[in-house]
Order: structure tokens, then sequence, then C-alpha cells
């Protein structure tokens, strides 16, 4: 059983590398294939403008704005995604009523919104990428804490209630180690989610002092190596917030079991 364990470890880690490579062959055949640098820069150029960055203040700034402004997204998309499933949990009509809105906000063209935004916010910059961004995670949290409280077994719920446990203990002892390994596991894929549509929401907006700013910036100037490095920490910094939530989601699920 060990043994089988460590060599499905051993070809995932095989399979991963190989899709490494494979994108990394597929970018240096656009390259080639290509012959322009405005258009296809190289890896090379691309892999000395990404570290190059590291020693630059305004990138750091700019990451981090990007960052903030997601994370305050994603908690405002959450905490109304919350209140609303709570209120389908006491509220029998409320899943109905409910539906329609996350459908149309779901629905609803992220050009269109932006161009909306900047106009009823007096072109403030900063603010629209976070509305557009909680407008497309709001429908998704909400779907998915949906799922997630209809998927907890109800038998655990009536036998709760049978013997009197009170709603605190219920909440600790039943729905929190339920609830937490999906809610963190799903937070991850949700804040990387979150922050490619920010750093798009930015470039649509030209968000001074964010990631989409810089890459608008680097766009106009024809700077496409500086461009590509820039999309390159957007996804390391997605992988890396994925990874840091798998991690967390394995205790989380330690835990549950030992609930």
């Amino acid at each position: 059983m060990i043994k089988k364990f460590f060599t499905q470890k051993k070809l995932n880690i095989i399979y991963s590398f190989t899709a490494i490579i494979l994108m990394w062959l597929i970018w240096l055949t656009a390259y080639y294939a290509v012959g322009n640098k405005l258009i296809v820069p190289s890896f090379l150029q691309t892999l000395s403008e990404f570290f190059g960055y590291f020693g630059k203040g305004k990138f750091w700034l700019a990451l981090v704005n990007s960052l903030l402004r997601t994370l305050i997204a994603f908690v405002i998309s959450f905490s109304v995604a919350l209140i609303c499933c709570a209120a389908t949990a006491v509220f029998s009509g409320a899943k109905a009523f409910f539906s329609p809105i996350m459908a149309v906000i779901r629905t609803l063209p992220t050009m269109a919104v932006i161009l909306l935004i900047l106009k009823f916010t007096y072109n403030n910059r900063t603010l629209s990428p976070v509305i557009v961004t909680v407008l497309v995670l709001l429908p998704m949290i909400y779907s998915q804490l949906c799922t997630s409280v209809e998927g907890i077994d109800s038998n655990l719920t009536e036998m709760a209630e049978v013997y009197g446990v009170n709603r605190s203990k219920r909440l600790l002892s039943i729905y929190l180690p339920q609830l937490l390994p999906d809610i963190i596991s799903q937070t991850g894929s949700n804040l990387s989610l979150g922050l490619k549509v920010m750093i798009s929401a930015e470039v649509l907006a030209s968000t001074a002092n964010g990631l989409g700013g810089m890459m608008q910036i680097n766009n106009v100037s024809g700077e496409i190596a500086c461009l590509a490095a820039l999309t390159l920490s957007a996804v390391l910094a997605g992988l890396v917030i994925d990874f840091s939530f798998s991690l967390l989601q394995r205790l989380t699920c330690k835990w549950t079991k030992k609930e």
C-alpha cells in the first residue's frame, strides 16, 4: 500500500514536469514560428525581465495592491454569499428568490460592466475592478456554499435534534467539520480566479498601482517581454495561493477525521 502510494506520487511528479516541458516547448515553437519579438517574446528575455522585477519596489507595490483588492472583493463576495445561503436554510422561498438574481449577475458581460461602473463611480479606476471581481465571485461562491450545506449528512443533524444538542455545539461538532474542508479548498481556487479577474479588470480600467495597470502600460509601449514577465508573476501568485490552501485543506481534513 505504501509502496503503491509513493509510486503514484512519483508518477504525478513526472506528469506535472512533462506538462511544464510541453508548455515550454509550445512557447519556443510559437517564438520561432512567429519570429517577431513584438508578438511573442523570447523565453530567456522574459525570464530576465521576470527576475528583474524582483528588485523593483513598483512591482511589489502593484502586486500587493492587486492582491489586497482581490482579498477585499473575496471577503465581500463570501460575506454576501454566506448571508444569502443562510437565508435559504431558514426561509423556504429564499432560494427561489436568489436564483434569478445570481443567474443575472453570472451572465453580466465584464467589459460592459466595467464601462458602466466607471461612469457611475466618476472614473474611479481603483473601485471598479473590485466591483467587477465581486460580481464574478459572488454567484459562484453562493452556489458552492449551497451545495456544501446540502451535502451535510442529514442523519447527523436529525440525531443532534433528537438528543437536544445546542446550536453552538452543532456548529462546532457537525456543520464546521463538514463544511470547512470544502470551503478552504474552494477558497484557494476562488482567490486564484479572483486575482485573474482583478488583473483583467485593472487592464481594462487602466488602474494605476496594480499589475493590470503595469501590463497595460507595457502593452501600449510595446514592452512585450515585460508584459509576459508580469503575466508569469500573476500565474505564479495564483499557483502559490492555490497550493497554500491545498495544504491547509489537508490539515482540516485530518481535524475532521479526528472529530
